[in-house]
């Protein structure tokens, strides 16, 4: 039998694209996949809850205490206001603002200055923790950025003020004592939500990096199989395996 010609030394088309890909592999997925310390998840979960449903109710928490904060925040500068030394007010029978500090002017501008600001803080805070919600029902990681940077700033605010709320007023009525106890709980329990929707944003963004850079190498494949398939067809006369016209006879 006579030994087919041609057939020894011609590389083979899927040969070519095999290497092609590898190549692409290699370059790309090992060094795409490590990920920095500083951009990885805090926490994998919400222990009792996946770290969906934590960073949920972690929205839902925030939203509920901005409202309480700009509630207490009113009553505080409403006090502060009516509580002035050496001012007549109205309502002393209903309200009494024995526990109101009337020492220091100083003292008493940066209380007010305070709840001002916490007032502030915790409007934006409830803005963007109903935007939170729905960003967390549609997984939009980037409309995430806005709650964190005002969460943040809000827990910060909040820590400075309940530290200087604690030392300057006597804990000797029961409003102060428990404003002092709930917000301690309150930074904490901030904290903790802020660190939970923080680890679900990383997580979104790095399957959103995969995602589309699974997008870019299947275009990159696609457009491998297009040249390839062109130039098979058009470029060349025959066959890899044999010296028979590939062209349709007329």
């Amino acid at each position: 039998m006579a030994k087919r010609g041609g057939s020894i030394g011609t590389p083979s088309v899927y040969s070519h694209m095999t290497r092609s890909t590898s190549n692409l592999k290699s370059s790309r997925s090992v060094r795409s996949l490590k990920i920095p310390w500083y951009k990885r998840p805090i926490v994998a979960d919400a222990y009792f809850l996946n770290l969906q449903r934590g960073s949920l109710i972690g929205a839902i928490y925030s939203l509920v205490l901005s409202i309480f904060t700009i509630i207490t925040g009113v009553f505080d500068i409403y006090c502060l206001a009516m509580a002035v030394p050496g001012s007549t007010h109205y309502g002393y029978y209903f309200i009494s603002y024995q526990f109101v500090y009337v020492g220091n002017r100083h003292v008493r501008n940066t209380l007010l200055v305070m709840a001002i600001f916490s007032v502030l803080s915790a409007i934006t805070v409830l803005v963007t923790s109903v935007m939170l919600i729905m960003a967390l029902r549609k997984e939009h990681e980037k409309k995430v950025v806005p709650w964190l940077y005002c969460f943040a700033v809000f827990t910060c605010l909040r820590f400075l003020a309940w530290l200087f709320f604690a030392i300057v007023n006597d804990l000797i009525f029961a409003y102060n004592i428990i404003m002092v106890f709930f917000w301690a709980l309150f930074c904490i329990a901030n904290i903790y939500a802020w660190i939970l929707v923080y680890s679900l944003y990383l997580e979104l963004s790095d399957l959103t990096k995969l995602e589309d850079l699974a997008h870019l190498r299947m275009g990159t494949m696609q457009s491998l199989n297009a040249s390839t398939t062109q130039s098979l067809a058009g470029s060349r006369p025959t066959t890899p395996h044999s010296t028979i016209s590939a062209h349709p006879v007329r």
